[in-house]
């Protein structure tokens, strides 16, 4: 910065000078009127209209939550209230949610979310000023109840899968599409292994999740009991795995319990 306001001062000193020697000194064309700087190359940028975003095939949209709002029952502030939805987690993270729908209502845009609520599947529309940017993945994370498995998709290619275990018949693991939150090392422990992921998936009966009721992915000190039925609805996996998982997993990738 310092170089280019030295060069702006030394070619304004040298245009001074040449205007006092010579009445008749060069005029360089394209100047710009401060400074002597060249004014910009037409056509350097040409600002075109704006235009939608194109939904890339097997991508999911998801978007932050900025502010506190009431989930509606249809698009507009007469409609019935749903829910609530809370710009943070209870790990204290930015909240996250699938966006599934958009639609103008008067003069504002409302859009669809998935709730982070019992029952799970429940849907709601808020304010599109009451979310962040939106953002996609190309990732899905399906978790495989029957076979008791884990696989991720990239671009619906398999990049990964391991054994798993779920919960037990009295505390199951809830079937539905959910969303990865947050990706947690301050959980890191013998019980929960190097490293945990939140969900927006809700247990109906009881979790060992410490942000409770919620379904966590993390690790455990009991590598053997995998695969089975072993958990109160989280979802475990061997140590090993999950470090791997972690090298690809990340916060907005879906997940599908089947």
């Amino acid at each position: 910065m310092t170089r280019a306001l030295a060069t702006v001062a030394a070619l304004a000193a040298a245009g001074a000078i040449a205007g006092c020697g010579s009445a008749s000194a060069p005029r360089h064309d394209g100047a710009a009127a401060a400074g002597g700087l060249p004014a910009p190359e037409p056509g350097g940028l040409r600002v075109g209209a704006p235009r939608a975003l194109a939904h890339e095939a097997g991508a999911t949209t998801w978007a932050s939550v900025r502010t506190a709002a009431a989930a509606r029952a249809g698009p507009g502030r007469m409609a019935a209230r749903v829910g609530v939805l809370r710009p943070r987690t209870p790990e204290g993270t930015t909240n996250l949610v699938p966006v599934l729908a958009r639609r103008r209502s008067g003069d504002a845009l409302w859009v669809r979310v998935a709730l982070p609520a019992l029952p799970n599947g429940r849907t709601g529309w808020v304010p599109r000023a009451a979310l962040g940017a939106y953002g996609t993945s190309d990732l899905r994370l399906v978790v495989d109840r029957r076979a008791l498995t884990a696989t991720l998709l990239r671009d619906r290619r398999v990049v990964f899968r391991a054994p798993v275990g779920i919960g037990t018949r009295s505390a199951p693991t809830p079937a539905g599409r959910f969303l990865v939150r947050n990706v947690l090392r301050r959980y890191r422990s013998a019980f929960y292994g190097p490293i945990a992921f939140g969900t927006s998936a809700r247990s109906a009966t009881l979790t060992d999740w410490p942000g409770g009721g919620y379904i966590g992915i993390h690790g455990t000190n009991e590598p053997g009991l995998i695969p089975g039925r072993v958990s109160h609805g989280c979802i475990r996996l061997r140590n090993h795995d999950l470090a791997a998982l972690a090298h690809l997993l990340r916060a907005g990738t879906p997940v599908t319990i089947v």
